[in-house]
Formats: C-alpha cells, sequence, structure tokens
C-alpha cells in the first residue's frame, strides 16, 4: 500500500460527521443531531416512560445531540393537547430523568422550547390536524395580529404588550426549568409558523407598533427572548434558534431576512448555531421537495453570516451527511425521520464509512452489521 492510500484510509476512519464539535463549554461526541420530533402523547404537558425510551434509545444509538421535541412555554401555547409543557416543577422533574439518561449514555441533552400561538388547539396530525372545538377542549389563540392560519382556523386575538411581555416571561421560567432539568442545549423554536416566526414574517404580522412593519420591528420579540434566555441560561451553555429560512411565498421571510437576523445574532454573541429548516407559516408554500432540499439554506447562511449552522430536511444516508460537513454546508446534521426509522443510524453510519464504531458495552457481541 502506498504513502497516499494509507492517508486516504486513515481519513477515511475519520469521517466528518464522526468527529467532535464544541459549542461553549460543551462538546459533542459527533456532528449528529436528533431533530425535534412532535410525539404528541403526554398528558398534561408531562414527559412519561414513551418520551424517555423515544430519546434514551437515539443517545443508545450513538447520536451526538440529543433534542427533546417542540416543549412548549404555557399551556395555551401548546399545538395539541397532547404535547409537551415546561411550565411547572412536576414537569421539570421528569424531565430530569430524560436529561440524566441522554447524558448517561454519552449524549448531549438538548430541549426545544416554544410557543405554538395562532397554531395552537389543534388535533394530532393523524387526527387530522384541525382546530379543536371547545367540546373537545380547544382554548383560544393569541397571535400578532388578527390573521387565522387558513381557512377555517379561528382568527387569534391580537396579543397587547402585556402578552407579549408574558410570553417573554413564560419563556425565561421554561429555560430556568430546563437548566434545573439539566439539559445542556437550549433551542429557541423560531420556525414552522409558531409564535416567534408569526411575529417575523409580513405575512402573519401586520402590526403598526414596535413589533411589526420594518424587519427590525419584526425581529424584536425574537431578540427580546434571547435576552430573556441568557438571562437564566449560563454563559458556558450553548444557544441555538431554528427559524425557516423561507416562508416560500413571495412577500414572506425569505433568505435574504434570514442571513441579516443571522449576521445580526453573530454580532450579538449570544447565540452559537442557526438550526435551518423551512415554511410553515403560509398554506399556500410550494416548496420542491427532495434528498437535502433544505441544506442550500444552511449552506447560505454559514457563508454569508459566519454563524455555525444545522442542516435538516431528509438527509438520508451516510454519505449525503458526511459531504455536507465536509463540504462545509452545515457544522451539524439534523436527522428527523432517518433516526425515527433507525435509533441506531449513527453506528451503522459509521460503519458504513469505515470509521471506527463503539458500541454499547452491553450490545457489542450483537456488533455483527
Amino acid at each position: 500500500m502506498s504513502e497516499d492510500e494509507r492517508r486516504i484510509l486513515k481519513r477515511d476512519r475519520h469521517p466528518h460527521i464522526l468527529k467532535p464539535i464544541r459549542f461553549r463549554g460543551v462538546e459533542a461526541k459527533n456532528r449528529i443531531m436528533l431533530s425535534p420530533m412532535c410525539q404528541y402523547c403526554a398528558t398534561d404537558g408531562m414527559p412519561d416512560d414513551w418520551h424517555l425510551v423515544h430519546l434514551g434509545s437515539r443517545a443508545v444509538g450513538g447520536v451526538g445531540i440529543v433534542f427533546t421535541e417542540a416543549v412548549h412555554t404555557e399551556p395555551r401555547g401548546r399545538i395539541t393537547k397532547y404535547c409537551l409543557g415546561l411550565w411547572n416543577e412536576r414537569q421539570r422533574d421528569g424531565f430530569a430523568r430524560i436529561a440524566a439518561f441522554v447524558k448517561g449514555q454519552g449524549a448531549v441533552a438538548g430541549i426545544q422550547l416554544g410557543h405554538a400561538g395562532r397554531k395552537a388547539s389543534t388535533m394530532r396530525p393523524w387526527e387530522g390536524s384541525k382546530p379543536l372545538s371547545a367540546e373537545d377542549g380547544g382554548w383560544s389563540v393569541i397571535g400578532p395580529s388578527a390573521l387565522a392560519f387558513a381557512k377555517g382556523f379561528p382568527t387569534p386575538a391580537v396579543m397587547s404588550r402585556s402578552d407579549i411581555d408574558e410570553s417573554v416571561a413564560a419563556m425565561a421560567r421554561s429555560v430556568r426549568y430546563a437548566r434545573e432539568a439539566g439539559f445542556q442545549v437550549v433551542e429557541v423554536h423560531a420556525a414552522h409558523g409558531y409564535l416567534m416566526h408569526q411575529f417575523l414574517s409580513p405575512l402573519s404580522n401586520r402590526r403598526s407598533d414596535e413589533y411589526g412593519g420594518s424587519f427590525e420591528n419584526r425581529i424584536r420579540l425574537l431578540m427580546e427572548t434571547i435576552d430573556a434566555v441568557r438571562a437564566e441560561w449560563p454563559d458556558d451553555l450553548p444557544l441555538f434558534v431554528r427559524i425557516s429560512v423561507s416562508d416560500h411565498v413571495e412577500g414572506g421571510w425569505d433568505l435574504e431576512q434570514s442571513i441579516a437576523l443571522s449576521r445580526r445574532l453573530r454580532a450579538r454573541g449570544d447565540v452559537d448555531l442557526i438550526d435551518c429548516s423551512s415554511g410553515g407559516n403560509d398554506p399556500r408554500q410550494t416548496i420542491a421537495i427532495h434528498p437535502g432540499y433544505q441544506v442550500p439554506f444552511s449552506e447560505m447562511i454559514r457563508r454569508e453570516s459566519g454563524m455555525p449552522t444545522g442542516a435538516v430536511g431528509l438527509i438520508n444516508g451516510a454519505d449525503m451527511a458526511e459531504q455536507i460537513v465536509a463540504n462545509g454546508q452545515a457544522d451539524l446534521v439534523v436527522l428527523g425521520r432517518s433516526l425515527m426509522a433507525e435509533p441506531y443510524w449513527p453506528l451503522k453510519a459509521a460503519r458504513a464509512l469505515r470509521a471506527d464504531i463503539q458500541w454499547p458495552t452491553q450490545y457489542e457481541r450483537s456488533n455483527i452489521y
């Protein structure tokens, strides 16, 4: 074997997606992140054994950063009656055992926090995702403007300044509970048409006060929320923000505004990664979906703002994930469906990329892949 061949073999045994990455005082063992994926099976916002096994099995399977699904900051901010919440100490204690287990498997425990705004109070996806009636336990929804999400959805009550302040305070409270529960990363959910995205986009924000109109005003709630998060979140722990880089609707939030926002966050220095998704704020959206369809967003945000990014969206195979990180299109690959279908995806990816594999000790004797 030539020296060049030896170098290639050595390189192949240390794939980019399996290299450690550090954000502030937290190091993840690889560049693979479990995307927040709602399970719609909580009672009164409480995590249960399903959530422990769902998240814990991905940690056992080798994921570097294991994120909860969207966890809501107050009851009326839930998407469905069955979504997770973090507004009391009982919920905090339920999350604490999950965070402890995830960390015990060598993964980083992350929690995504958000508020559904005008998209709250709906049925679960397999029930049709339609608005809940009062008879079925539905509740009144709020938003930046009196604009329903879609035909048949309720018109939200316009948030007053007091409502805005309460939403920021609720986020700060949830962050404090997340810290006490032992999570190591918080992600602010400002994507997919939920409350903070509703304020960002001119399609859903028609306000004429300091929270609407100009770009500066539309990003104000997110900036105030980040300030509140950082007041409760230790300086040595990272903060991520998930955004929808584009509404995929003319006149909506778009890539140019996302780059401007990312540059602003980079200059502030209090956000450590932009998790780059898209859509969700307007049913008129037109999205050409294919494997890796959102990776260009991650690449552009990273290149134009200097902010680390996560790429998400039908990233399936190990070769594809490796290419994304190796080519500088993202710092993390954020996997949803792939990890839902295969909890041990990182271990099998390591095998496919000819890397050294460290299976859980309890499972080593079945490492036959």
